[in-house]
């Protein structure tokens, strides 16, 4: 890969029209957005998601905002003209939860991250210490004198102490009328710990009424114990899933060796300033990205590749941070640095790809808004289920069943459920050279029934070379200047052989003007004359006819798998051109792989229908399948058409004649050395143009929507049957009530128990 091409930075923006809320008034905005992330702390849930994304999207000056739970982050775009992150900040805070908006570098981030996990990891332990033994008493020792007290004096520090978060989280959401998670935990276990209290200081009330008191403080402790271990346990799991982002970034060096009035100087990679000139030693890491001034290596690319073969790499030649030198020595001189290097800009995609929302979330998010009060609605109703049905334990018993319902029913599960998923998904493809843009494309892959080839650059090199020349007049110097010159200024991804094949005769003229003819080639003015290079179509309309001598000499090189270029005056036939375009050696092999899956595979391209179906004939794809000599226009008409048809379109293309088609697929594919435009408007890049990723990508939407839907299951299945049996609808029938711990532990498993299934997407094969 001698000349990958770098996605471009309005891959990380966007653009386009869009909505805002501006005093409630939704106005199309067509101004200048910014997208940032911010890391969030306080949430705990899906529930708290919500919160912080509604919160968020409802300020003046959002066009969109996404909270991602996996890995505690806001990726907001707005209008810096109307709203700040200062703004955006207060608003959160005053919902409970907190943006950081201070330019922190991702090192302090996960400082803070870091120290945050070692509190909880503190907090979960010193409150196992204190439950251990308080269980112990509960369980076996609760006949001895003060083992109340002793239960009272070990549930404390766990409830203020080491749970204290549950209580503070939980009155900060109240005073903004809201709920969360915390709200279930600090309901659940202050009611047991008061109630417990209340048993242990006034034992009267209830021997008066001929009952014996019990106390709960077992439960509190225990369950905020639990809690804790699971929550602790999750945030490691979590963190497993963002090692993608970890193992690119570690892809770049802490130093490089920079060439300073004439001395090698050790500079960190932050100070590195375009146009340095930095040396690279045989076996080093390149650090920023730059044009070869000086010597020659071969370079193992596949970090960006995927290709295991190193790329001889020349004076002249590009060069990427993260990839690694292996024989020579050479410089270079740097001309993108941090943030806009190809791996900077890989590790961006990936960031802001995997903390966007798939569609299927929206509908997790609805469902995780109304859960938690729902869940008290039914906590309360059975409480008083009980204490009107239960006899004289009625109120002890449905004091029991509430706290095991508040416990069992926090929506940690559902809120993981999707985004882990999403993150280890996108993470691995990025790992496989497959940029994924989104939560969508990654989601909508899986359900394509028809994939749509461009050929050139897709099925073919991208890389055409002239392999015949026919001169139907006597060639003089002139000519050779006028083709030369006018191929010079043509953008047509031909034009180039034909340069390429006459420059040893030719010089560039000045004065030129060219211009495109969309589908049928240019056409420039040379000293008032015009000239013309193109297709058939384009001598047609230009009344300039074809030789029986001249046709035969065209069949023949189609019938080689040639195409075909014209190069006429006003008048007549100046000269026919053969070129070629090899296919490449994977496209045969990726066809019959899409094919296996299922899928109908199209091919498209503005050349001629014979030599579109030679093409086709060698890589696979069936003859009705082949759509030739087409306008860029109609590449976008016929994909409109196969969705009208019910078919959903994977499009994969590489030029800019492309990006309509691209535009309009229900899911669009860029090979990475094709141009920029393309792959600004696609979803999904493949960086080495490997045609077999696009079977890897498809593979890996297909395990990654499955993962989501089995933690979907399990999470909603979980409460669906944990809930009713903590309430105690099996009491009737076998005596059977649930445990509080029991169902602290079972909720924090259930959550670890999701972001684990998720983590297997690393190991399966795609």
């Amino acid at each position: 890969m001698n000349k990958s091409k770098i996605p471009p930075k309005s891959l990380l923006t966007n653009s386009k029209p869009s909505k805002i809320n501006l005093n409630a008034k939704v106005i199309p905005v067509t101004g200048q957005t910014e997208k940032k992330d911010f890391p969030v702390t306080g949430m705990t849930c899906a529930s708290c998601v919500a919160h912080v994304q509604s919160t968020l999207s409802k300020q003046p000056g959002v066009v969109e905002a996404s909270v991602n739970l996996a890995n505690a982050t806001a990726y907001v775009e707005y209008l810096p003209s109307i709203t700040s992150p200062d703004k955006m900040q207060k608003a959160v805070q005053d919902a409970g939860y907190n943006l950081i908006v201070d330019a922190m570098s991702k090192g302090e981030i996960e400082d803070l991250r870091n120290k945050e996990l070692s509190k909880l990891k503190w907090n979960c332990i010193l409150s196992l210490v204190f439950a251990v033994p308080l269980i112990i008493i509960a369980m076996f020792f609760h006949a001895m004198p003060y083992a109340n007290y002793i239960m009272w004096a070990l549930s404390t520090p766990i409830i203020f102490v080491f749970g204290r978060q549950f209580f503070v989280v939980a009155w900060r959401q109240a005073k903004h009328l809201s709920t969360n998670m915390d709200t279930l935990v600090a309901l659940s276990t202050g009611t047991a710990y008061l109630f417990s209290v209340f048993n242990t200081l006034v034992l009267s009330f209830w021997e008066q009424r001929g009952l014996e008191p019990h106390v709960y403080f077992e439960v509190s402790g225990v369950v905020i114990a639990f809690v804790l271990l699971g929550r602790y346990m999750e945030e490691k799991a979590k963190r497993s899933t963002t090692t993608a982002i970890k193992e690119l970034m570690g892809l770049q060096p802490k130093t490089a060796l920079v060439v300073k009035n004439g001395v090698f100087v050790d500079v960190p990679i932050e100070n590195i300033q375009i146009g340095d000139e930095i040396v690279v030693k045989p076996g080093d890491k390149i650090p920023v990205d730059g044009i070869i001034s000086k010597g020659s290596s071969f370079v193992d690319e596949s970090m960006i590749s995927g290709e295991p073969i190193a790329v001889e790499k020349k004076e002249k030649e590009k060069v990427f941070a993260g990839t690694i030198n292996q024989t020579g020595s050479f410089h270079f001189i740097a001309n993108r640095i941090g943030a806009n290097t190809l791996l900077g800009q890989i590790i961006r995609m990936v960031q802001e790809a995997q903390g966007s929302q798939a569609p299927i979330q929206k509908t997790v998010d609805k469902v995780s808004s109304i859960f938690i009060p729902v869940i008290g609605a039914i906590a309360i109703i059975t409480f008083f289920a009980w204490f009107f049905l239960g006899g004289e334990n009625g109120f002890t018993q449905g004091l029991l069943s509430m706290v095991t319902v508040l416990v069992i029913a926090c929506p940690c599960a559902l809120g993981l459920a999707t985004p882990t998923a999403i993150m280890v998904g996108i993470g691995k493809g990025a790992t496989n050279g497959i940029l994924i843009k989104g939560a969508e494309a990654l989601e909508k892959a899986q359900k394509a029934t028809a994939v749509v080839l461009d050929k050139t650059g897709t099925i073919t090199e991208g890389k055409p070379h002239v392999t015949n020349m026919n001169w139907v007049v006597q060639p003089s110097d002139v000519l050779y200047d006028v083709l030369y010159t006018i191929e010079a200024y043509s953008e047509h991804p031909l034009a180039n052989a034909v340069k390429q094949y006459v420059k040893e005769n030719a010089r560039l003229l000045e004065g030129v003007e060219v211009k495109a003819l969309t589908g049928r080639g240019v056409v420039g003015v040379i000293d008032g004359r015009q000239y013309f290079i193109g297709n058939l179509k384009l001598l047609e309309e230009q009344g300039i006819l074809l030789s029986d001598e001249e046709r035969v000499w065209i069949d023949k090189e189609i019938n080689n798998s040639n195409s075909i270029a014209l190069f006429a005056d006003e008048q007549k036939l100046l000269a026919i051109i053969a070129i070629t375009d090899t296919v490449k050696s994977t496209s045969l092999e990726a066809i019959d792989k899409l094919k296996s899956m299922g899928l109908k595979v199209y091919m498209l391209t503005g050349d001629s229908n014979r030599s579109a179906k030679l093409i086709a004939n060698q890589v696979g794809i069936d003859s009705e399948r082949i759509k030739a000599g087409i306008l860029p226009a109609e590449k976008t008409d016929f994909i409109k058409e196969l969705q009208k048809q019910g078919e959903v379109v994977i499009m994969v293309g590489d030029g800019i004649n492309d990006s309509g088609a691209l535009a309009v697929a229900d899911v669009s594919v860029a090979m990475g050395k094709g141009s920029d435009i393309a792959m600004d408007v696609a979803q999904i890049t493949i960086i080495s143009s490997d045609l077999n990723k696009l079977s890897q990508a498809v593979k890996l939407s297909k395990e990654t929507v499955k993962t989501i839907k089995q933690n979907l299951f399990w999470a909603f299945i979980y409460n669906i049957i944990g809930v009713p049996i903590a309430a105690g609808i099996l009491y009737p029938i076998n005596g059977f009530l649930l445990n509080p711990m029991i169902a602290g532990a079972a909720m924090a498993l259930s959550s670890v128990s999701v972001v684990t299934n998720s983590l297997l997407l690393k190991i399966k094969k795609i």
